[in-house]
């Protein structure tokens, strides 16, 4: 069976779209030349601790677990997971289809390469399950996600779009390893605003499917200053919200349709909602699409952009915080937030 490992493209995710453009997964190690050389770990071991004199042994156990890792432990054939922030609410999918190598050409922090194969479309965090995007987060620019059969649910996310979720008990995670050890698999999450925004986004996939949906995004705009009318559930000719201003609710009239499905939606969908704002004499249309769109749904969204605005799942988030307090009780009970200061260590050099 083929393994499934996570290369982040870049701490601010500034090599992704290069990475996705020139069908690579690149990890930086500036100081770190062609691991080419290193036919072992203590070889590998050698370089970094020549290349960061003052690091400490536990320090140098981890980076030498991750590079030895992207130099022999990927094969052709894994699967490569980028999760992204460039694009926020999203992860690029990709099959490694050659060996490690060196570009001494490129920017220095995108030398050390494997060539990738990767889909035309992230995939919606949407489809992934809670305890996959918890191990998604894991720590590290290279690992091996396994827990909770990770590798064959990833398997099944780029061949389906569909994430199955666990079979069977939920499995034990294995005792951790020593600090020291090289160890890629599974490291701890980072408890970043990323992994708590994904816990909420699961949470509404799971919580708030179907007409719920509907109810939450009319509360949101009721908090924004729309007066709302909600279609009732079942077939509504593409329309579940009629939001408008002003004292009878006319100005500036907006035509919603609400998709919770956790894969992208189709052109038809763009469509359908194109022609409800015209039978209606709307001014703008809102498609809330939790999935986000396929490729040619974006493309002719694109074309409609002056009529037409689409919230994906990340969209809906930012709205859902800016209003929050303003929401009815009986939505703040079901979605419980909490507000809280942290510190986002990953704006730290």
């Amino acid at each position: 069976m083929t393994s499934a490992w996570v290369v982040r493209g870049g701490r601010a995710g500034e090599h992704e779209q290069w990475n996705l453009a020139h069908g690579r997964a690149t990890i930086g190690w500036a100081p770190i030349g062609d691991l080419s050389i290193c036919s072992s770990r203590d070889d590998v071991r050698a370089l970094v601790s020549s290349a960061y004199p003052g690091n400490t042994p536990v320090s140098v156990g981890i980076q030498t677990g991750q590079l030895w890792a992207f130099r022999h432990s990927i094969q052709p054939g894994d699967l490569v997971v980028m999760p992204l922030k460039s694009r926020l609410g999203y992860v690029a999918l990709g099959r490694c289809t050659g060996s490690y190598g060196y570009d001494a050409a490129a920017d220095q922090n995108r030398r050390h390469f494997l060539p990738v194969e990767w889909q035309p479309e992230p995939v919606s965090k949407t489809v992934l399950k809670d305890d996959l995007l918890a191990t998604l987060n894991g720590m590290m620019t290279v690992f091996a996600p396994s827990r909770n059969g990770a590798a064959r649910r990833l398997e099944r996310v780029w061949a389906t779009g569909i994430d199955p979720g666990q079979s069977g008990s939920p499995a034990v995670a294995p005792p951790a390893p020593p600090v020291e050890a090289d160890v890629v698999n599974d490291p701890p999450a980072v408890p970043s605003l990323e992994a708590i925004r994904d816990r909420i986004r699961t949470r509404i996939v799971e919580g708030f499917g179907g007409h719920k949906l509907t109810g939450l995004v009319a509360d949101i705009l009721t908090a924004l200053g729309y007066g709302c009318e909600v279609s009732p559930p079942g077939p509504d000719g593409g329309i579940d919200i009629r939001a408008g201003r002003g004292p009878l609710g006319l100005d500036t009239l907006t035509i919603v349709e609400v998709k919770s499905q956790p894969s992208p939606v189709d052109v038809f969908v763009v469509r359908g909602l194109h022609s409800a704002i015209g039978r209606t004499g709307a001014t703008q249309g809102l498609l809330v699409a939790m999935g986000g769109l396929n490729a040619p749904a974006r493309k002719e969204w694109l074309d409609l952009r002056s009529t037409i605005q689409v919230w994906d799942s990340e969209v809906l988030l930012e709205k859902l915080f800016e209003t929050y307090p303003r929401l009815p009780e009986a939505t703040r009970a079901a979605l419980p937030l909490r507000q809280a200061w942290v510190l986002d260590d990953e704006s730290e050099g």
